[in-house]
């Protein structure tokens, strides 16, 4: 009994004018109608019969199962077919020749490798046979790549490639006798993985990303620990590599498979995650990368409930601060993304640590000797407080005199900016209906300079919404009178 094998066979006609065997859409691949056809079944005989001439494999075609069709140049052919013997992927550009009557011209394939087979006898040309997995001598005792290659790599094997890359970076200097030149090649084809696993995600500037290879690029990334050994082995990789890798964990963030954002479950199994991309706040050369991942990672609710509730939360005060301007914003951008995405997790959080919280935010932040860091924290805070689920918050903070005098320095600030911003505070405390007597009786002995200071308080663009605020702020304060004490 003769031992049958399927394989894919992939073939490449270059059809002139003069004939037209079906009709496909431009650049896709269709779906061949009719595997019979003996035109079809014709190259199918030929490339099993010219690659046996060379590898003395002893295949012999039987018939095509199925195949694609695909306009480009030329005509490709994807085929499947089955062949008495054994198995393997084919890969091969098939080229016909025909002569047109009449002195039409002459269309010929290039040969897309150095192996060229003719066949004159009917104008039929074989031509780019790719490699098999091992040469093979030919019958004048030279090397022939072969018929047979590896089929093109689909998102998940480019993922898995690159997880055995990244655990390979990782113990890599743990190896002292691993050649330089191997260690470097191989950390080149981790930056093309990285690259390539972006340009999925992405699309360049040919092809939009297919939605098909986006969900399983997602869904084999995080089945296993590739974010994890991505992230420890980010100090190994090259600064465009490690751009890439940032924008490859950023996107992921995004990516739903089936209906579920696949990176949220698989960060609730690893939140222990976000400890190391803290860590990487310190180091001035990676921490923008691992800010730019952190904050990403935060857009998942469960994580961003698991910062607030850590120690984390307390280091951003000093982050905010630090002497590296670029890591300061991106600190301050950080910060701000965690206490206003998600509302009911914020409201929940400074409910519970409103004490610590506002003291330092006003001392580090609001009393802070930089301009920016002022600028910045006023204007975050107004964010928080006026935002409706934390009106609770609100309430308590505008009726603390410490705050209040924190409030009415800023309002006193040279930069008309922070003034802005600082009114947009204060004018909680001013509207406040249940105002206790401490706080009354500051607004009381400071109302003349008040008066006068927001009268001619006004921003660069004309805005009726600020003017009326400014009014009943004014107003409120003008009818205030003095309270005892209880």
């Amino acid at each position: 009994m003769n031992n049958k094998a399927f394989f894919f066979l992939l073939l490449s006609l270059v059809l002139l004018p003069l004939y037209a065997f079906a009709v496909v859409s431009v650049g896709g691949w269709s779906p061949i109608s009719d595997v019979k056809d003996p035109h079809v079944v014709e190259i199918g005989v030929f490339a099993v019969s010219e690659y046996d001439k060379q590898s003395k494999s002893g295949l012999k075609f039987v018939t095509v199962v199925s195949g694609e069709s695909q306009v480009t140049a030329g005509t490709n052919y994807r085929l499947m077919v089955t062949v008495d013997g054994s198995i393997g992927v084919a890969g091969a550009g098939v080229s016909k020749k025909y002569e047109a009557i009449g002195g039409a011209a002459r269309g010929a394939s290039t040969p897309a490798r150095r192996l060229s087979l003719q066949r004159h006898s009917g104008s039929l040309s074989s031509s780019g046979l790719a490699r098999e997995p091992s040469d093979q001598s030919d019958n004048g005792g030279g090397k022939m790549k072969g018929l047979f290659k590896s089929k093109p790599r689909t998102p998940a094997d480019i993922v898995r490639q690159t997880r055995d890359l990244l655990l390979y970076a990782d113990r890599s200097k743990s190896l002292p006798d691993l050649r330089e030149s191997k260690r470097e090649e191989k950390m080149a084809e981790l930056s093309r993985n990285i690259r390539d696993m972006k340009s999925i995600l992405y699309g360049n500037s040919e092809a939009e990303p297919v939605a098909e290879a986006c969900a399983q690029l997602t869904q084999e990334f995080f089945r296993e620990d590739t974010l994890r050994l991505l992230i420890t082995c980010l100090p190994k990789l090259n600064l465009e590599t490690r751009k890439d890798a940032t924008q490859l964990v950023a996107n992921l963030q995004r990516q739903q498979v089936n209906s579920r954002l696949i990176a949220s479950d698989y960060l609730e199994a690893n939140l222990d995650l976000m400890d190391v991309l803290m860590e990487g706040f310190e180091n001035t050369d990676l921490a923008l990368h691992y800010g730019a991942m952190f904050r990403e990672c935060i857009r998942h609710q469960i994580v961003a409930r698991y910062v607030l509730e850590s120690e984390h939360v307390k280091k951003f005060f000093d982050y905010i601060q630090l002497p590296n301007f670029d890591i300061a914003a991106d600190a301050a951008a950080t910060f701000k993304e965690l206490l206003t995405r998600h509302k009911s997790t914020v409201a929940e959080f400074l409910t519970k640590n409103e004490d610590w919280f506002f003291t330092d935010y006003n001392s580090k932040l609001l009393e802070s000797s930089n301009y920016i860091t002022r600028r910045q924290a006023i204007k975050l805070l107004g964010d928080i407080l006026l935002d409706r689920s934390n009106s609770a918050v609100m309430t308590r903070y505008v009726s603390s005199r410490d705050n209040l005098r924190i409030l009415m320095n800023l309002l006193r600030e040279s930069s008309k900016s922070i003034q802005i911003e600082a009114f947009h505070v204060f004018k909680l405390f001013a509207a406040n209906q249940n105002k206790p007597a401490d706080i009354i009786n500051i607004l009381v002995a400071n109302k003349s300079k008040l008066l006068r200071l927001l009268a001619d308080l006004k921003p660069d663009k004309e805005d009726e919404r600020f003017e009326a605020d400014k009014s009943q702020v004014l107003r409120e304060i003008a009818a205030l009178e003095p309270r005892d004490l209880a």
